[in-house]
């Protein structure tokens, strides 16, 4: 089989290194539009759970990302002068730039052709199977839009993507409180002495500290001032061209149009304070690859993928729905004690949270914690049921 993946982030060249160790007669090629080595981005974050997968299909990568992978099992929130650690799951770092060089290294150690500096904006001829990998603003797929019904929505609060030299020993939260409201950061390591620092606050916030209008300068000095506590006297860092913006919530009706489908960030996003984008989009590859494997015909092959990864996809984009929504209503949590706010940080994907008052949640999560019972009740209990505690909870306390 003849393949063409048009991308070479994370989602592509996974897909075609896994295509060819699963026949070495296919013939892959990954186009690239930028040149080799000039990926943008800090660092993406992963769990063990992507790692397990990933080793399932290929040992020797999976090993080599976990051993240029940075570690954390803590978590940190910084709120005014006060801080609180909690222990969590194991998470992992890794610069994109790193990822993408093992990924490049493996896929032509296998026999992937990989062709950098490459910009293909419609389906090369050909080919048996074109894989649109290329990104959220995907040509391909911009060419075909009214088939695949494309749609976008923005969130409200802007953020600005930036790096940092401190480099921070747990997933780090730092909450700072000015004139003009709360603007908070997400840091986390990823190697090399530098930590991925992601900013966001209210438009309100934004405009009011003038960081709208302020010149990168400008504003790289104010953001510094403003947690200069957990910066402790480094720098932050901004690629050429960063911005402030706002989050897109890509989705498509569709993921396939004949011999061409999409994967990754052309086929959907999720909002990135779960930091789940790396993993989806491979998530995304280990599918396809599958499904092109089990089915000898194409159609049959692409339509299990889709209906496979629509599926797995719901719980994430749940969560992600829910962690956007949870920043956007940051004042009705951040008057809590900084352990109970960071206690239901943790637990922002939950649908029953913005229904019922913050301090009810904390203690029924707390109990349902101790009790198997309650843990059940609280599973099942969806919004419906939710509105209607918060409505009787309020009306007791009136």
């Amino acid at each position: 089989m003849k393949v063409v993946c048009v991308g070479g982030g994370p989602a592509g060249l996974c897909l075609a290194l896994l295509l060819k160790r699963q026949d070495p007669a296919h013939d892959v090629t990954v186009h690239e539009r930028d040149p080799e080595g000039s990926t943008y981005g800090w660092g993406v974050t992963y769990w063990r759970g992507l790692l397990d997968r990933l080793g399932e299909h290929d040992p020797v990568l999976a090993r080599e990302i976990e051993a240029h992978s940075v570690r954390w099992s803590e978590g940190v929130a910084h709120v005014r002068d006060l801080t609180t650690r909690h222990h969590g799951d194991e998470g992992f770092g890794i610069g994109r730039h790193r990822l993408l060089d093992l990924l490049a290294a493996r896929a032509r150690g296998l026999g992937v052709r990989l062709e950098y500096g490459s910009e293909v904006t419609r389906p090369p001829a050909g080919a048996d199977l074109v894989v649109a990998a290329d990104g959220v603003h995907s040509a391909l797929r911009a060419r075909r839009a009214d088939h695949f019904g494309t749609e976008t929505s923005a969130g409200r609060n802007p953020f600005i993507w930036l790096g940092t030299t401190r480099v921070f020993d747990a997933f780090t939260f730092a909450f700072t409180e000015t004139a003009h409201g709360w603007i908070w950061a997400y840091g986390y390591g990823y190697g090399g002495g530098h930590s991925t620092c992601v900013v966001e606050c209210s438009p309100e916030t934004l405009t009011g500290l003038g960081l709208d209008r302020a010149d990168p300068g400008e504003s790289l000095a104010l953001l510094e001032e403003l947690f200069a506590r957990v910066l402790d006297g480094h720098p932050l860092i901004a690629r050429p061209g960063a911005s402030w913006q706002r989050f897109r919530t890509l989705t498509n009706r569709t993921w396939r149009d004949g011999d061409l489908v999409l994967l990754g960030d052309a086929a959907h996003t999720t909002h990135y304070s779960i930091g789940a984008g790396t993993t989806l989009a491979v998530e995304d590859a280990l599918c396809l690859a599958g499904a092109l494997r089990a089915h000898t015909a194409l159609p049959e092959a692409l339509a299990a993928y889709e209906r496979r990864r629509r599926a797995e996809l719901l719980s994430a984009q749940s969560a992600a729905r829910y962690s956007a929504r949870w920043y956007e209503n940051l004042p009705r949590y951040i008057e809590l004690p900084p352990h109970r706010m960071f206690a239901l940080l943790g637990q922002r994907h939950s649908p029953l949270l913005p229904y019922v008052p913050p301090r009810l949640y904390y203690g029924l999560d707390r109990a349902a914690g101790r009790m198997e019972p309650l843990r059940r009740f609280k599973r099942w209990l969806g919004p419906r049921a939710a509105r209607a505690l918060h409505a009787r909870a309020t009306a007791r306390h009136r």
